[in-house]
């Protein structure tokens, strides 16, 4: 069990309404499980929102591109006098050559299609923090259980120690040893439930609550996740948002490779018209042609730059098919890990340390035991049942990151 500074913890004690903060904050006494969980964020998420928003978005980006381009209205006056004056108007229709107006749609769905693959990813990140925030709360109320066992089992070996030195058995020292390790315990106490109270909150902003409106999270330490192994969880790597989401944006940008090509060919302007001659009292048809001149700029700038933007998509595919994968492998390995880890300290460690404790504490009841032999049997249960907690913490760490690479 850790020491704790005294300034710092009576600070604590006096300072925050920590122990009041435990308490449920809202008249809401409901136990929210993941599920539950899971669909808040699903449902109330900003980060999700605004994702679907660009979706959404990119919906209308789509529709504009097919859009055709608008007729072009002229009108000229030669002579503002009347007798001699001649009007000229001309409807123009842009003709796009080339095949713009198909590379300019197919590029915008293509970068619709990248932003869908980006909600996917951010869908499953949020997915991954609320399973992340909502174990950090398993934990933090297991951590607060762990504390009050700690500082039950302080109290009781003070009490057990001041019996002993009424009767003459001990030293009085070891009774302010045991008063000071019982403080220590209380404080850690305090500190465990702020942790909890914090951790609450971070679980309950993921949707957008400022207070939880929830007691307790369903879950234990005995709740240990389980993964396929490495060799099946790679048959789901190409499934993976962060690899489909860099696998469209190389066709987004080659599509837009397509649309500075496109730009190269000049539109031709068609217009169709009459002329007015007020001094000859005539009426003439007027058709003309515009054609563009590329004698200067082909759009080769553009075309270049679009170009090795797709060989840069190219290489941040490869990139990320390789960070994802190594990141696959070190949480399948931190999970086989845990789960190994969790089997030997509830098997072996677990048992034998609680053993270890309650022959102590009957052999110091009977005067065959010091007390230093108590305290120490008793830290070694309180550390082997907080490794405990910990690799637990880490299993389910390794299981949420599996869940997030492959989108689960």
């Amino acid at each position: 069990m850790k020491r704790v500074l005294w300034p710092l913890g009576l600070a604590a004690l006096l300072s925050s309404p920590l122990v009041v903060s435990a308490q449920p904050t809202t008249t809401d006494q409901a136990r929210l499980t993941l599920d539950q969980a899971q669909q808040l964020a699903a449902q109330r998420s900003l980060e999700l929102s605004a994702a679907r928003h660009e979706v959404d978005a990119a919906n209308g980006g789509v529709r504009q591109a097919g859009a055709r381009r608008n007729p072009e209205l002229t009108a000229t006056v030669e002579d503002m006098r009347s007798a001699t004056r001649t009007t000229t108007a001309t409807l123009g229709f842009p003709l796009e050559l080339g095949g713009k107006r198909a590379a300019r749609m197919t590029a915008a769905e293509r970068a619709r299609d990248v932003l869908a693959a980006q909600l996917a990813n951010v869908r499953a990140k949020v997915r991954a923090e609320v399973a992340a925030d909502y174990f950090a709360v398993v934990a933090a109320q297991e951590r607060v259980e762990l504390a009050q066992d700690s500082a039950r089992l302080a109290a009781q070996a003070a009490d057990v120690v001041s019996r002993r030195v009424v009767a003459g058995k001990v030293s009085p020292v070891d009774a302010t040893r045991a008063r000071v390790d019982a403080a220590n315990a209380r404080l850690e106490l305090i500190e465990a439930r702020a942790t909890l109270d914090s951790a609450r909150h971070t679980l309950a902003a993921l949707w957008g609550d400022l207070q939880p409106r929830f007691e307790r999270v369903d879950g234990s330490q005995n709740d240990v996740p389980s993964r396929p192994p490495m060799g099946e969880l790679l048959r789901e790597l190409d499934a993976s948002p962060s690899i489909v989401a860099s696998r469209l944006e190389i066709d987004a940008r080659t599509a837009q490779v397509d649309v500075e090509r496109s730009k190269a060919v000049p539109d031709v302007v068609v217009s169709v018209g009459a002329r007015r001659d007020d001094e000859l009292g005539l009426t003439q048809a007027v058709v003309g042609v515009t054609i563009p001149l590329s004698l200067f700029d082909r759009n080769q700038g553009a075309t270049h730059q679009a170009s090795r933007l797709a060989d840069k998509a190219r290489d941040d595919y490869q990139a990320t098919r390789v960070r994802v994968l190594s990141e696959l492998d070190q949480a399948s390995t931190q999970l086989a890990t845990a789960q190994a880890s969790l089997a030997v300290l509830r098997d072996t460690v677990l048992p034998a340390a609680q053993q270890a404790y309650d022959a102590s504490t009957t052999g110091f009841e009977a005067g065959k035991f010091g007390f230093l032999d108590v305290i120490d049997a008793q830290r070694s249960l309180l550390q082997a049942r907080a490794r405990t907690l910990n690799t637990l913490v880490s299993a389910w760490q390794a299981a949420t990151a599996i869940d997030r690479l492959l989108g689960r």
